[in-house]
């Protein structure tokens, strides 16, 4: 078999030397957590066979074992290419679910918790020129209510809103050869008003008189550049561009970026790109680049029916993107689950609008230590896309429900919200999308009402210039904020099937369909008091019968009925400029 995932995993900071350790693996389940007791670190073979990066409940793992798997291990082996001599072999995963331990050659590594954002660990000490074996351990557990699990079901079968489990592996595994003086990280942070582009870098260790050299190109053309002397572990730079090309919704223009590292005749080169935009907050807008632009967004969980959480290819990736575009969005949200970095790269690619999310159901909110859980994990992923000019805002938290005055709820909120501004500054955060704000830039709220009158109602006031629709009135204050519709719809519709579910009473023909859909839709975009909208959902997941594409992304709609979609869909809202 050939092994699937075999692109670059990081697509804005790449290296040329590097190693993509997904297929066969050796696997082991471990439902008594006794493994470690038993020296299975060690252990030269295990008893079956899994198709890395996918997880064990996935058709395309090979294992497909839906239940709950407490702990499992997985071991391969692997050779370093002659060549990678006298520098640092770096290993990185890119996720792991939940928490996991590693070893090389039976030695003990590291250990990291947090199933949606990558880690790596230097491991050139404990390899050798002859076959390495690496082995890894994993803990998950979706009902203790420790940590954050998105929408994977706590009980035995999917149901509702909740689908499959994800345990263990189920992103790329990788090897990374860099010099021993290397670019660890860097952040980008576009300057449009003046035409800049500002860098903030990381270095491994103190680089003493190292030369930095950065390089910023447009269409193959060089715009801009710098050189710097190193004498710690980091710099700040900035560089004046001499073109100006706006990365903007569905037209993205990104410049290519060069960072060189030099010094021990050794040179850490690294590629990467970059997209010249800003996102500030209007009078009841969100402008992108000064301009008020409605954003038409649509919910994608990012599910699959034969990976789970993974894609099975990267064309998936950009083919759901595709997907959402033909249906008039220029956006989504991403819905409890950090996406994989594959996705974001063709996002900035396509102008295509995305929030950042994370998986947070699953993790008691009431209780203080599930702040000390959450914030780190929570960091991570700002970190980790940062970059990404398709990231337009944050929102840590989805429907925390009926917790609103709850001492540690509100605190976990307000705290995550202010450290979350602290680490970004550029882009509007929401604390939490639908039921109770505690502090936020965005007011978003969430209607599942299907009549189309009573649904326009709830929003006729805000036309007018009147009080807002608030989804728990009496419970939170309205302070001005732009406002954003963050889940309507979920119009329930299949084919010669009626199981499963869908928001509201199921329509008895495509017309009911097409005039629900359009009725509800035209509500939002009409509307001047409204900045953006989130249809629930792209496509189906396993028994939510609500999406516009069937779960396999076929399509549910004959051409005419796609087109009367898009139509509203793309049509100019009220508070376009």
């Amino acid at each position: 078999m050939n092994p699937l995932r075999q692109e670059y995993p990081r697509p804005q900071m790449v290296r040329k030397q590097w190693q993509n350790l997904n297929g066969t693996w050796d696997f082991e389940y471990d439902f008594s957590k006794s493994g470690k007791e038993r020296n299975l670190q060690k252990e030269p073979n295990f008893a079956h066979e899994i198709q890395v990066p996918f997880c064990p409940e996935s058709e395309l793992s090979g294992i497909n074992n839906k239940d709950f798997l407490n702990a499992v291990w997985y071991r391969r082996t692997f050779t370093i290419p002659s060549d990678w001599k006298n520098g640092c072999l770096i290993i990185n995963f890119e996720a792991v679910d939940y928490y996991c331990e590693v070893w090389v050659n039976g030695e003990y590594i590291g250990s990291h918790k947090g199933g949606y954002t990558p880690f790596s660990f230097d491991i050139t000490s404990f390899v050798s020129d002859r076959e390495n074996t690496l082995t890894v351990y994993v803990e998950d557990d979706t009902r203790s209510g420790t940590q954050p699990s998105g929408k994977q079901s706590s009980e035995y079968n999917s149901t509702g809103c909740f689908y499959t489990r994800v345990t263990g592996i189920w992103q790329t595994v990788w090897l990374e050869y860099v010099p021993k003086n290397y670019i660890k990280a860097f952040k980008i942070v576009p300057d449009v008003d003046n035409c800049k582009v500002h860098l903030d870098i990381s270095l491994s260790g103190k680089c003493s008189c190292k030369k930095l050299n950065i390089t910023a190109k447009y269409d193959n053309k060089i715009v801009g550049g710098a050189s710097i002397k190193i004498t710690g572990s980091s710099a700040k730079l900035s560089i004046d561009l001499s073109e100006l090309h706006l990365w903007q919704p569905l037209d993205a223009k990104l410049y290519d970026l060069e960072l060189q590292l030099e010094g021990d005749n050794q040179l850490d080169t690294v590629n990467s790109y970059f997209g010249m935009r800003k996102v500030e907050l209007g009078d009841k807008a969100i402008l992108i680049n000064g301009k008020k632009i409605f954003q038409r967004l649509v919910l994608d969980q990012g599910f699959y029916p034969d990976g789970i959480y993974t894609a099975p290819s990267d064309e998936a990736l950009k083919k759901d993107i595709e997907l959402s575009i033909a249906f008039g969005f220029n956006g989504a949200r991403l819905h409890e689950k950090v996406f994989e970095r594959r996705f974001l790269y063709w996002a900035d690619k396509m102008g295509y609008l995305v929030w950042g999310e994370y998986g947070n159901w699953g993790i008691d909110h009431t209780k203080a230590s599930s702040l000390h859980t959450y914030l780190p994990e929570w960091l991570e992923a700002v970190e980790r896309d940062y970059n990404s000019p398709a990231l337009i805002g944050w929102c840590p938290f989805n429907e925390t429900w009926d917790l609103h005055g709850h001492q540690q709820y509100d605190d976990i909120l307000r705290n995550i919200y202010h450290v979350t501004k602290k680490v970004d500054s550029t882009r509007p955060v929401i604390d939490t999308s639908g039921n109770f704000h505690v502090v936020t830039d965005i007011y978003d709220s969430h209607n599942y009402k299907q009549d189309v009158e009573l649904f326009a109602k709830d929003f006729e006031p805000m036309a007018n210039g009147g009080e807002v629709y608030e989804e728990f009135p009496n419970r939170q204050r309205y302070e001005g904020q732009p406002y954003f519709i963050s889940e309507y719809g979920g119009i329930w519709w299949s084919t010669n099937d009626e199981s499963g579910w869908g928001y509201g009473e199921r329509p008895e023909s495509i017309d009911e369909f097409v005039n629900r859909y359009v009725g509800l839709t035209e509500v939002l975009i009409k509307n001047p008091s409204i900045c953006a909208l989130c249809y629930t959902q792209l496509y189906d997941v396993e028994q939510e019968k609500n999406g516009l594409y069937f779960y396999d992304r076929t399509n549910k709609f004959d051409d005419e009925v796609r087109a009367k979609l898009r139509a509203v869909m793309e049509q100019k809202a009220a508070i376009d400029d």
